[in-house]
């Protein structure tokens, strides 16, 4: 991974190309980010660099984390993400990296957390199909058999049950960037990112693009 860079989701819109083709996109505002700490493998064992997103009142960070920005001079911010580059010898402590680090048809992986959906059935949470509607089968929704009997008398780990769905970090890789917008530090995406509008997502550029 050569650059990364912290956004957040603004949400989806659509733009036309010069063509007349619709492209959906969503709309992220990607930094500006400041480099909080540069890792080394002298140091740390892998080269990294931590960067820093979002404006923050002083007194809603902890002492820990003040000490943390006060040691390097940087102006506290929100949210904190660490990235493994291949090569950290042009980042420095204090540098503002922007939307700018992508251009026009660049390939990027975008880390999110997806939607909650709450406590869900077979159906909506892993795409199972239902039972007869008929008003006699009593089995429309239900998860199915469970399988085993008095042999080995348990349910199996990774069985596909009711359960919790979304809150979980997805990555979408291979999405490209259709236009940067440095004024509003603004980059479109094609396609749909995970999670909610406002929520805080992880750019970098794609660890195996397509041909």
């Amino acid at each position: 991974m050569k650059k990364a860079i912290i956004g957040r989701k603004v949400g989806m819109t659509q733009i036309f190309d010069e063509n007349g083709n619709v492209i959906p996109v969503t709309v992220i505002e990607a930094g500006p980010c400041s480099v909080v700490q540069v890792k080394t493998e002298e140091t740390d064992g892998y080269n990294a660099v931590q960067l820093g997103f979002g404006a923050v009142k002083e007194n809603k960070i902890n002492k820990p984390q003040k000490g943390h920005f006060t040691k390097v001079k940087v102006t506290p911010t929100k949210h904190l993400r660490e990235f493994k580059l291949e090569d950290i010898s042009n980042v420095k402590v204090g540098d503002q990296i922007k939307a700018d680090i992508f251009v026009t048809g660049d390939s990027v992986d975008i880390q999110g957390t997806t939607k909650g959906k709450g406590f869900q059935g077979v159906i909506k949470r892993h795409g199972q199909h239902r039972g007869p509607m008929g008003h006699g089968s009593m089995y429309h929704r239900r998860p199915g058999s469970m399988g085993p009997c008095s042999t080995p008398g348990r349910v199996f780990k990774g069985k596909k049950l009711p359960g919790h769905m979304g809150v979980e970090t997805v990555t979408i890789q291979n999405l490209k960037v259709v236009r940067v917008d440095l004024d509003k530090n603004v980059i479109l995406v094609k396609g749909s990112v995970p999670g909610n509008k406002g929520s805080i997502l992880k750019i970098k550029d794609t660890v195996k693009a397509l041909a």
